[in-house]
């Protein structure tokens, strides 16, 4: 967290309501530097399973890609938040609500149409990969990861 509040306070609130750290203004860039570099280290190194299979699909949660015979793309922010909770729960179903709340965030000014819209782009990189694990919809629940061993 960055901001201008600095007492004693203000920093404990802000760990406690989920910041990793807690960082005043006025700060040397070197201090933030090394700051990011110590979060990069500690989340690497709590994240042993750093690589998700389903099918024949890969997805890296370090790097962002996805990789399919022999294919590799990078996701975008949202497009790996999205299939990585897919991937981590392939059979279970999410609504657009639970999307919406959980990875864009309650206080976003995006719409449903940001869902399909990631959705429809995830498709079309799967399929064009090769892939054969899909992103299905149960109309009226939600999406799930389905995969099929051709």
């Amino acid at each position: 967290m960055l901001t201008a509040k600095s007492s004693v306070n203000d920093k404990v609130d802000g760990l406690d309501l989920g910041a990793d750290d807690y960082l005043a203004k006025p700060f040397s860039t070197k201090e933030l530097l090394a700051r990011v570099r110590a979060m990069l280290r500690r989340k690497t190194q709590s994240m042993p399973n750093s690589i998700i299979t389903i099918g024949n699909l890969t997805l890296n949660r370090i790097t962002f890609d996805i990789t399919c015979n022999g294919k590799s793309t990078h996701l975008g922010n949202k497009d790996f938040q999205l299939l990585e909770l897919l991937m981590t729960n392939p059979n279970r179903l999410y609504s657009t609500e639970y999307f919406m709340d959980n990875i864009w965030g309650h206080d976003t000014e995006s719409d449903i149409h940001a869902i399909w819209t990631c959705v429809s782009e995830l498709r079309k990189k799967l399929e064009t990969m090769g892939s054969n694990v899909y992103i299905k919809l149960k109309r009226g629940q939600g999406y799930f990861l389905e995969s099929s061993n051709d």
